[in-house]
This record gives C-alpha cells, structure tokens and sequence, in this order.
C-alpha cells in the first residue's frame, strides 16, 4: 500500500493523475491532522478521497491531547507537550498557540458537553468521531502513558448517534476552524 502524509487536495490530485497517466502505483491513503479541532481536511480533501477511493489515516484525533480537556481553565500541565512547547523555540512556540487557544478551548469545553450528555469520555468520543467518516480507513492513535489508552480504546466500538454527530456540527459551525 502505497501513502502520503500532509498533503493537499491538489497534491493528492495530482499525484493520483501523474499516476494514471504513466501507469504508476498510486496512492492509496493520506495520512493528515483530523480531529474535531481540525477539520478542514473536510473542505476538500475528503470528496478527492472518496472520488479517488484513498483512504485517510487521520492522526492526532485528540488535537495534539486539547481535546482530552487537560489544558482547559488555563492549565498547563507539567511534562504536557504544548506546556513545554511554550518554553521552547519559536516554531513551537507558535504550534503550542495553534493547538491551544481560546477558540480551541471553547470549542473543547462545548464538546465536553456533548461527550458526557453522551455518557462518554472527551477522549472517547473525539477519537470515535475521528472514524466515524466514510473516507476514513482507520485512526492513528498515541498515547504518552498506558493509563490513557482505555478511554482511547473505547472508542473502538463506538458509533456516534446522529444527535451526537449534529451537536458536535453545531459547534464546529459556531465555532468554525478552531485551530486557524
């Protein structure tokens, strides 16, 4: 199986026609940042997938670890990755502000709503809602310790309901591209 990683619409596109035309192996995933915070790989890149039947591996699902909630009401965790991102250089620096900001966490805290009117985890469901798409193959999940795994792996079974699905839209449109 042959993928990309990070790529455009127009990447993709036009990696899949070079492909067509000089009948060359194609691509057949993309692995991109996708989550409730990030979702613009919606706009386009979604329809080129299921036009072109590539499959995405979305990572980050919980949006660099925002949508565990850890960062909400202004903290920042010892040994967090955007805590020390923000003693860090600049490039990181500017990463830690595009995961956690005041949008993200406005958006992290309405989805934490709609996670426990679910009776479920933030964890378990940005990652369940991370599958739940017709263009994705499968989901790219990390972990820093062992103790996060089991609301990471409930999700496996999980199928969002369709309310869930439209109150989590509802946010994502009061609140469109959270991370920028």
């Amino acid at each position: 199986v042959l993928g990309c990683s990070n790529e455009t619409c127009w990447g993709l596109t036009r990696s899949l026609w070079q492909a067509d035309v000089h009948g060359l192996a194609r691509f057949e995933t993309i692995q991109n940042n996708f989550s409730l915070n990030n979702r613009r790989f919606e706009d386009e890149l979604a329809q080129a997938c299921r036009q072109e039947s590539v499959s995405l591996l979305p990572y980050s699902p919980l949006a660099g670890g925002v949508l565990s909630g850890k960062y909400q009401d202004g903290a920042l965790p010892a040994g967090a990755r955007f805590t020390q991102y923000l003693d860090a250089g600049e490039r990181q620096q500017h990463m830690a502000r595009r995961f956690v900001n005041e949008q993200t966490l406005a958006a992290t805290a309405a989805y934490r709503a709609i996670a426990a009117e679910a009776g479920m985890s933030l964890v378990t469901l940005a990652t369940a809602w991370s599958k739940q798409h017709d263009f994705v193959g499968s989901t790219i999940v990390g972990a820093t310790n062992p103790e996060q795994m089991p609301e990471i792996l409930a999700a496996a079974d999980v199928v969002l309901a369709g309310e869930v699905m439209k109150a989590l839209y509802k946010v994502s449109k009061r609140i469109p591209y959270p991370m920028g």
